[in-house]
Formats: C-alpha cells, structure tokens, sequence
C-alpha cells in the first residue's frame, strides 16, 4: 500500500503490545510524518461512540481495526453526517479472520471508504502483505509487501501451482533471525529461508493471496480435510449470530469432528436444530458440526481474536 508523508494519521485505540497495532498505527504513521491520536481502549457503547466521534473530527485517511470492531460498526445506527464527512479512504482489517458476511454488510453501509484486508504474523514483523483502497480484491488479504516473497508450499516444500492450497511461507527481510534459545522450533519453521506460517492459503495468477485456515486448526474427518472457516463463514450469514468459531475434537471412530460454538445477537434465540437445519443446503454432510453450543461471550484475547484454543479445552469439560 502505498502512501506518501502526512496521509496516514491514525488512532491507536488497541492494546499496543500487539504487533498490528504497534506497526499499522503507530510506527507507520510516524515513519510517514502523519500524526498518532491515542484513545482509551473500547470498553463499552461510550467509547466506541467516542471512538467514532474522533475518527470523523481528526480526518484520518486510514483507520485500522480488527474483525469485531467493523462487525460493531455495521450493525452501528450512525448518523448521517458521519457517513457523508468522514475522510477515511481505507479502512485496514487484520489480526483475526475477517468474515465476508462482515466485509459485505460493512462495505453496504460505508461506501465512501473501502474495507481492505492484510495479512501478518509476528515472526514477520509483522505486515507481509496487504490490499490498496485502489486495487482491493474481494476475500483476498492482497499482495506481498516490496521486496518481500511469498509462495504456497506442500509439506514438503515443494512450491506449489496457481489455484493450489499449501501452506503460506515467507521469504525477506521480514522474516526473523529466529527463536530465543530454541534452535529446534527455529529449524522448524525456517527452511532454505522460508517461514513457515502455520497458515494455509492459496494465490491467484496475479499474487493475490487468500486464506484458508491455520494449519493447526484443519479437523480431519476420516481422511477428508475440513476447514473451520468455511463452516464459519456460512454460520455468519445467519441473522440470529454475532460471532462463532469451529473447532475439531478428537473421535475414536472417525479421527475428528466439528464442532461450533456461536455467540449470538442480543435478545436473539435460536436452537442446534435450528442452526443445523440452516446449514444443512450449504455444507457436505461430512462438514456439519456435530454438536452446537451457544455461549454468552466467546473467549478472546486484547485485540479481539477468537481463542480456539480455549475451546477446545472447554470442550474437554463439557464431555
């Protein structure tokens, strides 16, 4: 993304231990002699409202945020005026899987601005690749950074063709020297140069970059590859969720199976049967989550990620 001196002011809003938020609205403002506007992090409709209230006073070009707060901003009854004087031209998503449900209900309500995608890990410091409001490709996290290389690899790091699903490796001087003190993950996840990320996507003909899922988060169910986020995806679309997340568990007779759990809208109710019904004409019978399990609040981390992690061991407790 390309961008000259002062055109990037941002508000730094969330926790600045995290390496999105450090690099996108803090180090990449002032590098390019734009100004930082520091905000109390959002901890209730006060504050998002106060958020808001700076992002169309200062006049910020670009407004970096995470999955949640454009979900809350879709679903926001904004006035007029903000959609009319706002000056944001991209509005960036990173740190967690941004959803189309969300990306399409955003961009029907914010039309002056565009949603744009990227895609980091820490190990990269940790911007790899990421669209422009100019060239913005739907789904895609966008094309790899200058002087940064990215390729899709199968397990054996064999470079794999346009189309292909592999895994995401990265080359550059992103990638990190390696691990303190532990020089056999470091040997792991370094190869001949390359990172590998853990993620798996795919690239277009034209480098753009699409992600599928985290490696570590694939359930394989009786030989067959499932992939979370595409169950995700369709349990988005329904009217009564705010948020869920799919995670595989153990099953002695089939090696794994899906299982979701879904945060729903306030005042909203619906049933398993109900939400199994619903996805029953979009997904394969292999991929339909076995069990469904409604939760108050999914657990997340400071910037708003999803802990699938914890999932699980919730799951662990509820057998």
């Amino acid at each position: 993304m390309a961008v000259k001196d002062g055109q990037v002011k941002m508000l730094c809003y969330l926790p600045m231990f995290h390496a999105f938020t450090l690099t996108a609205t803090v180090i990449l403002p002032i590098y390019t002699n734009s100004g930082v506007i520091v905000i109390r992090s959002i901890s209730n409709k006060s504050d998002f409202k106060k958020l808001l209230k700076q992002l169309l006073f200062q006049r910020c070009r670009y407004f970096a945020g995470v999955p949640d707060i454009y979900n809350a901003m879709s679903k926001a009854k904004l006035p007029w005026y903000f959609h009319w004087f706002h000056n944001v031209k991209g509005f960036i998503s990173g740190a967690a899987p941004l959803s189309d449900e969300i990306c399409n209900r955003f961009s029907a309500s914010f039309k002056r601005g565009k949603l744009i995608q990227g895609y980091g890990i820490t190990e990269c410091a940790p911007i790899v690749a990421c669209n422009s409001p100019k060239n913005n490709r739907f789904g895609s996290v966008g094309q790899a950074l200058l002087d940064y290389q990215v390729k899709i690899f199968d397990e054996n790091m064999q470079e794999l063709s346009i189309g292909a699903i592999g895994e995401i490796c990265v080359k550059g001087d992103c990638v990190m020297k390696g691990y303190y003190n532990r020089p056999d993950d470091t040997k792991e996840v370094i190869v001949n140069g390359w990172f590998r990320t853990g993620d798996i996507g795919r690239m277009d003909e034209d480098g753009y970059i699409y992600i599928v899922d985290r490696k570590k988060d694939l359930i394989i169910h009786k030989g067959m590859n499932i992939y979370p986020r595409e169950i995700e995806e369709v349990i988005y679309t329904n009217q009564n969720v705010n948020a869920c997340a799919v995670v595989g568990v153990k099953d002695n007779d089939v090696g794994e199976i899906p299982i979701a759990y879904i945060e729903l809208k306030e005042d909203m109710t619906t049933t398993e049967a109900e939400v199994k019904e619903y996805l029953k004409p979009h997904l394969a019978t292999f991929k339909m989550p076995r069990r469904v399990y409604f939760i108050e609040k999914l657990p997340r981390n400071a910037t708003g990620k999803i802990l699938k992690r914890e999932l699980r061991e919730l799951n662990t407790t509820q057998n």
